[in-house]
C-alpha cells in the first residue's frame, strides 16, 4: 500500500516542473510513511510513498523491468500474485522482490494493457513504457483504490490524491460546474468527475492509455456484463465458502491485521471468518463509542467480539475527538467528502494504527446483498401508492415531531411519504442524496443503468449503488479516512469472486419480504450469533443534526447563510428549519458545508 504519483511528457519534451515531484511525494506522505522513491529522467518521472505491508525488505517501489524499459508503481494488493509469480518465475523472470506488486511488471511485458484484466485485488497502478513513451493507468474493479489524473501542455500527471496534483504552479483550480451540481444533488462526486475542472478520476474497472497520439479509456471489467450473466449462487453454502476464501486471500500480510466492527452482520461475519481462517492468531477488532444516545453501538460490537474471542478495542468519539477529526479531514483532503462517517472512520483508523497496519472493513455488503432500509422503502412505496387517503396519511406523518436521532422511524416515514410517488430512480436518489436529484442527475443515473438488464427489478437500484454510491462515497470515506492515519483498509465483500457470484444473483435471494441480505444472513449462521443476524441495520453515523445546532453552529451560520458555491441553494431556509426543530435537514446541509470549507481551503476559482 502506498501513494503513487508521476508526470510524463507524451511528446518527449522535458518536464515543465520536474522539481514538483518531490512536492507530490510530500503531499502523499500520510499514505506512505515508510519510505519514498522516485525514478526517471527529464521526460518522465514516477514515484511512490510506501506503507510497508508485504515484502518488508525488498518491496520498495517503483519496480523496473530488467532492461529498465518499463517502470511501475501500484497502490494496493494483488491477491492472485502467488499464481502470477509462479507463472513468470517458471518462464525465467528475475524477480528482485518476494511480494505481490512486482508481478505486474512481467504481466505488462507479456500482455501490455490487456494484462490488467488478469489482476485480482484492490489497486490503482501506473506503468510507464519508456521506449514507446506510453503511460498505462488502471484501477480495480470496485474502485477501492483512487487514481486521479490531469493533462497540462502535453504532460500527463497522476496521483493517488488530488492535493498531489495541486502542487504544480500551472494546475488550474477552477470549479467544475458539472461536478458541483452532481455533488449538491448526491452528496458526492461520481467518476470521472472531480470538483476541479481539468482533473479527472479514473473510473473503477477502467484502464487509461496515453501516448503522443492521444488518451483513450476503456473498461477491462464490465459490471453490467457480469450482472447480465447466469446466476451461480445456488445456496448459502456456496456464498459462505466464497466469502471465507476471500477473507483468507485478503488477510495476506507481513504485518498484523485487524477488523473494524460495529456489532452488525457485515463486520461480525468478517471478524468470525478471520478467526476461522487464522486459528490461533490474535485478531484485533475496533469499534467506536459515541456519547450521543441512540448512536452508540459499541456494546453490540463488544458482545460479538467476546463471542469470537478477539482482542477488542473501543475508540471514543466524543465531541473533542470528532472536532479533531473534522479539522484533520477538512484541512487534509483536496476534495469535499460529504459523508460525516469519515470522522469516526478516521478515529478508528488512528487508534488501530497503534496495533496494526491493515484492517478488514465491510464495505460492499449492503450494495451487493440489499442491506439498506431504502430497499425496503421501495416496497413500502408501492403499497403507499395503492393506499386510499394518501394525502391525509402524508399530512399526519409530516406532523410527527422532528427527531435528531439516528435513523429514527419518524425520519424514515417522512422520507417515504416525500418521495413515494416518484419514479424508482428519482425516489432512490432523493432518499440517498443531499439536496435531491435534478434533471441532470437523473439523466446521469439512467445512463449508468442503460447497459444493465431492464428486468432486474430492485436489483437495478442495488446495481446503481454499486456503480456510484459505493465507489464514489463509501470507498472514498474509507480510503481517505484510513490513509490519513497511514492504515490500509481491505473490503473482502468486494473480492472479485464475490462480485461475480453475487451481482447476477436474483433479487429474491437478497431482499426477501421484509428481510434484507437474506442469503448473507443464511450464510452467516453458525459463524456469528443469531441475535446479530436478526439485528436491524443501523450503520456508522455521526450526531450531525445536533452538532449543527451546537458546536458547529457558528461555522454553519457563516458558510450556509449565503454559500459561495451554491448561491441559489435554499441552505439558509433549511438551516432555519433545522434550528427551529421543524425538520432534520442535516443530511442536506452537511455536504454543502463541507464543500464550502473545501473551496475556501484550496482557493477554488468559482464562476
Amino acid at each position: 500500500m502506498c501513494g503513487i504519483f508521476g508526470a510524463v511528457s507524451l511528446a518527449g519534451r522535458p518536464l515543465r516542473h520536474p522539481g514538483c515531484l518531490g512536492a507530490m511525494a510530500a503531499a502523499l506522505a500520510h499514505r506512505g510513511p515508510d519510505g519514498e522513491q522516485i525514478v526517471g529522467h527529464e521526460r518522465a518521472r514516477i514515484g511512490a510513498r510506501r506503507l510497508a505491508i508485504m515484502d518488508l525488505t525488498t518491496g520498495d517501489q517503483p519496480f523496473l523491468s530488467p532492461g529498465r524499459a518499463v517502470w511501475m508503481v501500484c497502490n494496493g494488493e494483488i491477491y492472485n500474485a502467488p499464481e502470477l509469480r509462479r507463472e513468470f518465475a517458471q518462464a525465467g523472470y528475475p524477480f528482485r522482490s518476494t511480494g505481490d506488486i512486482e508481478t505486474i511488471v512481467p504481466l505488462y511485458e507479456r500482455l501490455g494493457p490487456d494484462g490488467v484484466g488478469r489482476l485480482d485485488g484492490m489497486f490503482a497502478l501506473a506503468v510507464w513504457d519508456d521506449p514507446q513513451r506510453r503511460l498505462l493507468l488502471a484501477r480495480d474493479r470496485a474502485g477501492e483504490k483512487p487514481l486521479f489524473w490531469t493533462q497540462v501542455e502535453g504532460e500527463i500527471r497522476f496521483a493517488s490524491e488530488i492535493q498531489a496534483l495541486l502542487v504544480f504552479p500551472d494546475q488550474p483550480r477552477r470549479l467544475n460546474p458539472t461536478a458541483a451540481a452532481l455533488y449538491a444533488a448526491l452528496g458526492y462526486v461520481p467518476a470521472p468527475h472531480t470538483m476541479f475542472a481539468g482533473i479527472a478520476k479514473l473510473e473503477p474497472g477502467h484502464v487509461l492509455v496515453a501516448h503522443e497520439g492521444g488518451v483513450t479509456e476503456r473498461r477491462y471489467w464490465d459490471a453490467a456484463a457480469v450482472a447480465a450473466g447466469p446466476s451461480r449462487l445456488d445456496a448459502p453454502a456456496t456464498l459462505r465458502a466464497t466469502l471465507l476464501r476471500a477473507v483468507e486471500r485478503e488477510l495476506m500480510s507481513d504485518v498484523p491485521v485487524g477488523v473494524f466492527t460495529s456489532g452488525g452482520l457485515d463486520s461480525s461475519l468478517l471478524a468470525a471468518a478471520a478467526a476461522r481462517v487464522m486459528p490461533g492468531e490474535q485478531i484485533h477488532t475496533y469499534s467506536v463509542r459515541f456519547v450521543e444516545p441512540g448512536y452508540d453501538e459499541s456494546p453490540y460490537a463488544e458482545a460479538v467480539t467476546h463471542h469470537i474471542r478477539t482482542q477488542h478495542h473501543v475508540v471514543a468519539a466524543d465531541e473533542p475527538a470528532l472536532e479533531r477529526a473534522f479539522t484533520t479531514i477538512t484541512r487534509g483532503l483536496a476534495e469535499p467528502v460529504g459523508d460525516p462517517a469519515i470522522l469516526p472512520t478516521y478515529l478508528l483508523a488512528e487508534a488501530a494504527r497503534e496495533d496494526v497496519k491493515v484492517v478488514l472493513s465491510g464495505e460492499g455488503a449492503d450494495e451487493l446483498f440489499g442491506g439498506y432500509p431504502t430497499y425496503l422503502g421501495h416496497k413500502a412505496a408501492a403499497l403507499f401508492q395503492r393506499t386510499p387517503g394518501r394525502a391525509v396519511l402524508r399530512w399526519l406523518v409530516n406532523r410527527l415531531p422532528t427527531s435528531t436521532g439516528k435513523v429514527t422511524l419518524e425520519f424514515l416515514l417522512k422520507q417515504l411519504v416525500a418521495a413515494a410517488e416518484s419514479p424508482p430512480v428519482e425516489r432512490h436518489l432523493t432518499w440517498f442524496g443531499a439536496l435531491g436529484p435534478d434533471r441532470r442527475t437523473l439523466a446521469w443515473a439512467t445512463g449508468l443503468l442503460d447497459r444493465f438488464p431492464a428486468d432486474g427489478g430492485l436489483n437495478r437500484l442495488l446495481w446503481l449503488d454499486f456503480l456510484s454510491y459505493l465507489p464514489d462515497n463509501l470507498l472514498v470515506k474509507v480510503d481517505r479516512g484510513t490513509m490519513l492515519a497511514s492504515l490500509e483498509a481491505r473490503a473482502p465483500y468486494l473480492d472479485r469472486a464475490v462480485l461475480e457470484l453475487v451481482l447476477p444473483a436474483p433479487v429474491r435471494l437478497k431482499v426477501r419480504g421484509l428481510t434484507t441480505k437474506a442469503i448473507l444472513k443464511e450464510a452467516a449462521r453458525g459463524l456469528v450469533p443469531d441475535d446479530v443476524i436478526g439485528r436491524r441495520k443501523r450503520g456508522l453515523s455521526v450526531p450531525v443534526a445536533r452538532w449543527l445546532n451546537g458546536g458547529l453552529a457558528a461555522l454553519a451560520d457563516r458558510y450556509l447563510a449565503a454559500p459561495r458555491l451554491y448561491p441559489d441553494a435554499p441552505t439558509a431556509r433549511l438551516l432555519a428549519e433545522h434550528r427551529a426543530g421543524k425538520s432534520n435537514n442535516a443530511r442536506k446541509l452537511w455536504p454543502i458545508l463541507m464543500a464550502e470549507l473545501w473551496a475556501e481551503r484550496w482557493n477554488v476559482e468559482i464562476g
